[in-house]
């Protein structure tokens, strides 16, 4: 007699930074998520698919909760209060601190509030002692009656294994939502626009990358030799910003487009010729209509 498979959403919520995309990555076991040292890499929800024997998990990997300062930053922080509704179950990631700050605070209410399968997940235990992780379990066990708290890391891959058999036991048996060989339903359109958004953050110092956003304006595939033509302009706030992005002689663009472009290929399997340009777009995060064009729209 077969096994009932199970399928099932689990959001993964917490401050900005805190390694939530580099969590899904590592768990999808793909680059599906952008990642960078700054916090607000993500503003879109991102859906990972992990197939297993017993059944399929479905990650939503969302945008750091934080105060909004303007349209863009709305957008965000509405994506991840609606991230923690109609899901099987929550991952809370948090660093391993024995102190619980204000988003932490707001997240945990609102998980009690939608009476959510919650998890605490404790990230980046390979910076601390375990010694110091027993005040940081003490601190959220306090807060809230976890289903589990896990020390992990990301990062060296630590734990993953335990996290993934707690997020299955934690789905109801159904049917698969995905096709057993996807592991993201982001267009292939939608991932290079966000490796180039990633180059830029990589790349470029203090506020430049957080006003930019990335359109593809042209993407297809050249019937002759399977080349993946890309034209993509980058969008940024201010004339100055747009010098920067540029650089002397064109010598920054040109580094943030081969480092897209040799990711680009990579996630496509396949050869890219990549074409940028700069535009501005002044204060474009603080206009709702030029943020709804960028694609940064609830469903």
């Amino acid at each position: 007699m077969n096994q009932m498979k199970k399928c099932g959403v689990i959001s993964i919520v917490g401050r900005p930074n805190v390694g939530k995309s580099t969590l899904t990555n590592a768990l999808v076991g793909e680059k599906i998520a952008i990642v960078s040292p700054k916090p607000q890499t993500t503003r879109n929800r991102i859906t990972g698919v992990v197939n297993r024997p017993e059944g399929q998990l479905v990650l939503l990997d969302t945008p750091g909760l934080h105060r909004a300062h303007n349209k863009l930053d709305e957008y965000m922080t509405q994506t991840v209060r609606h991230s923690v509704a109609d899901v099987d179950g929550v991952f809370l990631l948090v660093e391993p601190v024995a102190k619980i700050g204000e988003p932490e605070q707001e997240l945990i209410a609102r998980i009690k509030a939608l009476g959510a399968p919650a998890v605490l997940v404790i990230n980046k235990v390979d910076t601390v002692k375990k010694e110091d992780l027993l005040a940081v379990m003490a601190a959220y066990g306090q807060a809230h009656a976890w289903r589990a708290i896990l020390p992990i890391s990301a990062k060296t891959k630590e734990g993953l294994a335990e996290l993934t058999a707690l997020a299955m036991e934690l789905l109801p048996v159904g049917p698969a939502l995905f096709p057993e060989d996807m592991t993201t339903d982001q267009p292939e359109r939608q991932v290079c626009a966000e490796i180039l958004r990633e180059k830029l953050l990589l790349c470029l110092d203090k506020e430049v990358p957080h006003g930019t956003a990335v359109e593809l304006t042209r993407f297809s595939q050249r019937d002759r030799d399977d080349v993946i033509e890309c034209e993509a302009t980058i969008y940024c706030e201010k004339e100055s910003h747009k010098g920067i992005i540029i650089g002397k002689k064109g010598a920054m663009l040109k580094r943030i487009s081969t480092l897209a472009r040799e990711d680009m290929e990579r996630f496509m399997g396949a050869k890219v010729f990549l074409e940028t340009w700069v535009k501005v777009k002044e204060n474009w995060r603080a206009s709702l209509s030029q943020v709804q064009n960028f694609g940064y729209r609830e469903e």
